[in-house]
């Protein structure tokens, strides 16, 4: 990792509004984007609905453990950043399938979805946790 970038991710990482703020628009295009009863069609790839749920669910909960706990020394356990961020994704996630039910044209409680959500959250915390952990082997705990 180069200094430049080092430092980058250093001024991030050690700016814990910054990560609340990314949780707080997550959260607000989330649910924007469930008010929607329809939504603008992407690529045609198997199971698009699930792979979307994954990849924005990980991207939440990556700033929410990250804002949680990248301040600690030493890091807490790999695996209570995935349990947290699994933890995020299924309230989050069981949240937004309800409020579905509530949007015409959308369904809602869709099992799937939520267990994309779960799983997706759950690999945004340990991601968080591993590039963290990286970070601070390559270049110790002042440089995260």
């Amino acid at each position: 990792m180069t200094s430049s970038l080092r430092a980058l991710v250093s001024w991030f990482i050690t700016r814990r509004w910054l990560c609340w703020l990314g949780v707080v628009i997550w959260g607000a295009v989330l649910f924007s984007l469930s008010s929607q009863s329809t939504l603008p069609p992407g690529p045609k790839i198997p199971h698009q609905d699930k792979v979307v749920h994954f990849l924005y669910f990980s991207s939440g909960a990556f700033c929410f453990t990250l804002a949680l706990y990248a301040r600690q020394t030493p890091l807490s356990a790999g695996w209570l950043w995935t349990v947290t961020g699994m933890a995020f994704g299924l309230i989050i996630g069981a949240l937004d399938e309800y409020h579905q039910t509530f949007t015409p044209g959308r369904s809602g409680n869709d099992p799937g979805d939520l267990l994309a959500d779960l799983t997706g959250a759950g690999m945004g915390g340990w991601a968080a946790w591993m590039i963290l952990a990286w970070i601070r082997r390559k270049h110790g705990p002042k440089a995260a």
